[in-house]
């Protein structure tokens, strides 16, 4: 039985055992579980049964080769971070693996202990691309695609009504002022603009329904939590 570990399960594709045992050293020192395979088809065949957080892909892997691997997850629509190992010292090689899909590399011969900060790193932009869907009680808001929805219901929104959504909860809990807010979503300072803020954060709660998410702090300003209170 593979042991995820706290961080997740890493595949390490890599046909030298000397490597493979070092980096999985280094990757377990980091809390991650690790599964070792030597071949591509039996990589793609591991992606698919264990579904691990990250892939340590050698690129000159015998048979179906660590490119070719990569090419195959993307064109399933896998986005499992891919880090390639290679012994190719060429700019060519390496920007045909980050083109076809890979985030990162390292080149042969390399630090273990470097390789594990890089997955640490891909693991990283990858949970801060996912927090492009953002989820505050039974409200979830798609930034790339710009739709949000209220429960089962999707609802339409201005632009200006969006971005001041997504400003709140960005970071759920935390307390704007309505002059940080003008700044943030209208780009421009306090004033007569005050008022601004409070007539749209009514309008986003009529669109929203009740519960909304986005609580009034008395004499400060605005917040987006599970406990909005829809006033």
């Amino acid at each position: 039985m593979t042991s995820a570990g706290e961080r997740g399960l890493v595949l390490v594709v890599e046909d030298d055992r000397a490597i493979v045992e070092l980096v999985a050293l280094y990757l377990r020192r980091d809390g991650f579980g690790v599964l070792a395979e030597s071949d591509g088809e039996a990589a793609l065949a591991a992606v698919r049964r264990h579904r691990p957080v990250a892939i340590v892909l050698d690129v000159g892997l015998p048979g179906l080769d660590g490119i070719e691997v990569c090419r195959r997850l993307r064109a399933a629509q896998d986005r499992t971070p891919v880090l390639f190992v290679t012994a190719r010292d060429d700019e060519v090689d390496r920007i045909l693996g980050l083109e076809i899909g890979a985030d990162d590399y390292v080149t042969k011969p390399f630090s273990p202990r470097e390789l594990a900060a890089r997955v640490r790193a891909v693991l990283r932009r990858t949970m801060a691309a996912d927090e492009d869907v953002l989820v505050v009680g039974g409200v979830r808001l798609d930034v790339d695609r710009r739709r949000v929805h209220s429960g089962d219901e999707e609802v339409s929104l201005t632009a200006t009504e969006f971005d001041l959504l997504a400003h709140l909860m960005r970071t759920p809990g935390r307390v704007f002022s309505r002059e940080q807010l003008l700044s943030a979503v209208w780009g421009y300072a306090a004033g007569a603009g005050m008022r601004t803020v409070d007539v749209h954060v009514a309008q986003l709660r009529v669109k929203l329904g009740r519960p909304s998410p986005i609580r009034t702090v008395r004499g400060v300003g605005y917040a987006a939590d599970e406990a909005g209170n829809g006033r």
